[in-house]
């Protein structure tokens, strides 16, 4: 016999086996014994009240065993000599392009111009240590996107554009918890995330496919109106190479010389608004204690708290952006003199710190297309021209940035390269910091403790999604001059995170198929 149970729990009964079916037997009249399985469909914590519950849909099986596995996996066949593809990029939208390419019996090339996922690492390390960004593998570029190494968040509102489930199942088949089927806010983590990547890669290349790494696209080959390939240089031998196929643009929210590409080629591109603002850090039991309303803070059973905050400021959102409990800033910059932060957790969300891109919704202000790709290098330009040596950034404690004073000293910090105190209030963009530091006000009187001097900004904050978007059809996908040519994901204006990433990118590999049948 199979029941299925909606339960709302404390934290020790949602996170404790042997004490979840004590209380199954005991509320629900279910004998003890005769509970052969739980297994945890959904999950989710309820802070808004003064006492915590976990709220869990279970799957009980009493007297037989589980005969469903906890997720379903795709068979993903060999489609050596078959009509190929070219995808551009190796981030989410890339790799789920690919297999999807593969289910509908197509060969995928993959092209990549950052390193595989491991050998990334060491270049990420390098602009820690050494101050050094190489701009062709950094935190964005390279095998798993900007997301492989910034958390692996899987948390999206896009459930209109595609089966959410159906991506997590994906991760899963390919190494990644299945909790993260049950979570509210499902989350793999950036030490767990690479290998989820390798394996998508073993996947890929196991049916057939290819990947390049380090091979960058040098531009498209149009024939007629319509895209037939790409042309691509090898960044290791120098050499020039020509790939034919449709193409599946998924080259991610930082390639910049992509759309300046674009640009040039007159290939229709328009310029989108975005988010800026700062990285937000607290010590995590201090985030703990103000959102599960306890001195004691998370205590044995709960996770690392999460916040979001939201308000409008005279006509523009202001809001908090990949919260990241547990977790730590990092140097995002792709390229010389860009002084960018990003935040991450690993899978264990148990750093001393929590932090969120803290942004104020920017619109274009003018026709150029590129003038948002304009904005961000100008204000991570002035970051970089405020910051200490090396990678250190610019920062000032909270209160002190609400109350325009500099920051004599400052917190102690999860961003290795170092911070500097810096008036964020005096040098950023006048439109946004005066709209943060009201919207900090408000926060502050939301959740009291929030607004604080334990608490440091630090800049800059700018990569929170693409400046422009690559105008496509809304029923096929494609480019709308250029048959052949699918835009995909967050570089293409198209998505938000890695998992509505993942969809879009499907959803162009199934148009693609679409379009090698007409």
């Amino acid at each position: 016999m199979i029941r299925e149970l909606q339960l709302r729990v404390l934290p020790k009964t949602a996170a404790d086996g042997e004490c979840l079916r004590s209380y199954l037997s005991d509320e629900y009249g279910i004998r003890r014994g005769s509970i052969t399985a739980v297994r945890i469909l959904k999950r989710s914590i309820d802070a808004r009240q003064r006492m915590v519950f976990v709220n869990l849909k279970v799957r009980i099986y009493i007297n037989e065993e589980p005969d469903d596995e906890a997720f379903t996996c795709i068979d993903y066949r060999p489609v050596s000599g078959k009509r190929q593809a070219v995808v551009v990029g190796a981030g989410p939208a890339g790799l789920f392009a690919a297999l999807r390419l593969i289910e509908h019996g197509i060969l995928p090339i993959v092209v990549e111009r950052g390193k595989n996922v491991r050998d990334r690492k060491k270049d990420i390390a390098a602009i820690t240590r050494e101050g050094r960004v190489d701009s062709e593998s950094n935190y964005s570029f390279g095998e798993g996107g900007a997301g492989a190494y910034s958390d692996g968040k899987l948390y999206t509102r896009s459930k209109k554009r595609g089966s959410v489930d159906r991506i997590l199942n994906i991760f899963c088949q390919h190494g990644a918890s299945p909790d993260i089927l049950a979570d509210a806010h499902p989350h793999i983590g950036t030490d767990r995330l690479p290998r989820v990547i390798e394996n998508i890669r073993e996947t890929i290349l196991r049916c057939g496919g290819e990947v390049r790494f380090q091979t960058k696209m040098t531009g498209l080959k149009i024939e007629e109106g319509c895209v037939t390939g790409i042309t691509a240089k090898n960044l290791l031998t120098g050499e020039e190479q020509e790939i034919p196929g449709p193409v599946i643009l998924a080259t991610g929210h930082s390639a910049r010389d992509v759309y300046r590409y674009l640009y040039a080629s007159d290939i229709h591109i328009e310029a989108k608004p975005l988010a800026v603002g700062v990285r937000l850090e607290h010590p995590s039991h201090l985030i703990d204690q103000i959102q599960y309303h306890s001195r004691e803070g998370r205590g044995r059973y709960l996770p690392a708290a999460e916040y979001s905050f939201v308000t409008q400021v005279d006509g523009r959102g202001v809001y908090s952006f990949c919260m990241c409990p547990g977790g730590f800033v990092v140097p995002a910059a792709s390229g010389d003199r860009q002084m960018v932060v990003n935040g991450m957790s690993p899978s264990s969300r148990g750093s001393r710190w929590s932090n969120s891109g803290m942004v104020v919704e920017v619109s274009p202000e003018s026709d150029n297309p590129l003038c948002m790709v304009d904005y961000q290098e100008k204000l991570e330009l002035m970051a970089y021209n405020n910051r200490g040596e090396g990678m250190a950034a610019p920062a000032q404690r909270m209160a002190d940035f609400v109350n325009n004073r500099l920051s004599a000293d400052l917190p102690s910090t999860s961003y290795s390269p170092g911070i500097v105190s810096s008036p964020l209030h005096f040098w950023m963009p006048k439109d946004v910091s005066l709209r943060l530091q009201t919207a900090f006000r408000e926060f502050g009187r939301k959740s009291h403790g929030f607004l604080t001097n334990d608490a440091t900004l630090i800049g800059v904050e700018t990569r929170t999604s693409s400046p422009v978007r690559i105008v496509r059809d809304a029923e096929t996908l494609q480019h709308i001059q250029l048959e052949g040519l699918f835009p995909a994901g967050e570089g293409a204006g198209y998505a938000g995170g890695i998992v509505s990433a993942a969809i879009d990118g499907e959803r162009c590999a199934d148009e693609l198929e679409h379009f090698f049948r007409s």
